[in-house]
């Protein structure tokens, strides 16, 4: 799958009004499906996401058109493939980097939707994201990355720009996070933080440093983020 990089320092992402053809077409199959996945996995629950069209990269500005949808929805789409191409996943990931270049990246846990993957904190926008009709990715991304880790804004600093990086029907919407701390010291602040969760969303901690710690759970889009950082 070719996987392309835009290096941006603007976000215009603009959330409207839309009817998804696809979520109406099969709503009885979307039900079905989630009844499914809810039965293995009861912690699932159908909130409200948001996902992506018309994406438009000019210059260092990213635009797209968000639409508000359930995760049902979301969630067959995904599993079936992405049958409806004019849509995408336009997410935010905070990319946990150590004062050693060591990036800490969190293997999700069996009862999430992806479990056993391994990527930066992130996750599908849904409508806390929203600010006066906009997406804040950048909000979304300190969300993601305390829930998950317990990082707040105050632990890390956070780049002037965002990598998106295009990988079929997703959009990583990715910022370096850096941390005054080594991998290791940071993996460890994160497991004790981990340690206090009843039902955290992080099984393990994993630290890449090089091509020889990427492992085939981690998606393409952060593979290709990883290997890029040296080419900007």
């Amino acid at each position: 799958m070719p996987v392309t990089i835009h290096r941006v320092t603007q976000l215009d992402l603009k959330c409207n009004s839309w009817t998804w053809s696809f979520a109406e077409a099969r709503r009885a199959e979307i039900d079905a499906h989630f009844a499914r996945k809810q039965r293995e996995k009861p912690q699932l629950w159908n909130g409200r996401v948001l996902l992506g069209r018309n994406p438009v990269f000019a210059g260092d500005r990213f635009s797209a058109a968000y639409f508000e949808t359930d995760f049902a929805s979301f969630l067959a789409w995904r599993d079936w493939g992405f049958p409806d191409g004019s849509v995408f996943n336009g997410f935010g990931m905070g990319a946990l980097r150590g004062e050693d270049g060591a990036f800490v990246l969190g293997e999700m846990a069996a009862h999430t939707a992806n479990a056993g993957r391994i990527y930066f904190p992130s996750g599908t926008p849904d409508l806390d994201d929203l600010r006066g009709g906009m997406v804040d990715i950048a909000g979304s991304v300190a969300r993601e990355v305390e829930e998950e880790t317990g990082l707040t804004a105050a632990d890390y600093t956070a780049a002037a720009h965002w990598d998106c990086v295009v990988s079929g029907a997703a959009i990583a919407i990715i910022r370096i996070l850096d941390v005054e701390m080594t991998g290791e010291a940071l993996r460890r602040k994160i497991e004790a933080s981990l340690a206090t969760h009843r039902s955290p969303e992080l099984s393990a901690i994993h630290l890449v440093r090089g091509a020889g710690d990427v492992t085939p759970a981690m998606p393409r889009f952060v593979t290709a983020f990883i290997e890029a950082q040296e080419a900007f």
